[in-house]
């Protein structure tokens, strides 16, 4: 079987429409975030911006991260869908994830709010902390034969936790991205009903569908 045979068995059919999907959405969630930032003189507003522009981007990063494992079913492409899968998760999306939470702490220090006071700071608190469990998990489970986590069938077992737990965790971020842009007091008075409509509750639905059409239940059973 030849290498583009392969690579076009292991799409099922709407896969494909289901992947745009997830990718447009979320780039709609996202420039409509920088969009509000970049049209609200940024520059007076302290560290605050960076949190908004970074957390979308690392979102968009985590639903590009999803979608090029989904579709792998042999060697060659389950090897080269993990490494983009991780070099997208911990060299782009985690990190930005982990600055602009830094950059919105710094600023309600500075201004001497509190923290974690509202529920997009308390899904945001679970929300990173599942995160950090989440890279730990994946990372010990595959990284030198998941030595980490005794090796061989162990760790390959371990695996099918993290897959779980990114599905779920997932619309968790998502549901905190929508709880800050749709409800926060600062978007609120920046932006348009409209937009955040579209871009904080129509555009995380469609991904979280289009990302869950894709899933391979086969690869989730554990009993």
């Amino acid at each position: 079987m030849s290498s583009d045979n392969a690579n076009k068995s292991e799409e099922r059919r709407m896969d494909r429409l289901a992947a745009y999907g997830a990718l447009i959405s979320i780039l709609i969630f996202v420039c409509i975030t920088w969009f509000i930032v970049f049209t609200n003189n940024p520059t007076s507003m302290g560290w605050f911006p960076i949190h908004p522009l970074l957390l979308s981007l690392g979102i968009g990063c985590f639903t590009y991260g999803i979608l090029t494992l989904q579709p792998t079913a042999y060697p060659k492409t389950k090897a080269a869908g993990l490494q983009r899968h991780q070099r997208t998760m911990l060299f782009v999306g985690f990190p930005c994830v982990a600055l602009g939470i830094l950059a919105v702490e710094i600023q309600k220090f500075n201004l001497g709010h509190g923290h974690f006071a509202t529920w997009h700071g308390i899904f945001g608190l679970v929300s990173v902390g599942w995160l950090v469990g989440q890279v730990i998990l994946g990372g010990g489970s595959v990284w030198y034969g998941g030595a980490a986590f005794g090796g061989g069938m162990k760790a390959k077992k371990l695996w099918k936790y993290h897959r779980l737990s990114g599905y779920v965790l997932f619309p968790l971020l998502l549901t905190t991205a929508h709880l800050g842009g749709a409800w926060s007091v600062w978007v609120t008075s920046h932006s348009q009903p409209v937009v955040r409509f579209v871009g904080y509750t129509v555009a995380p639905i469609v991904a979280i569908l289009a990302l869950y059409a894709r899933v391979r239940t086969s690869k989730l059973k554990f009993f």
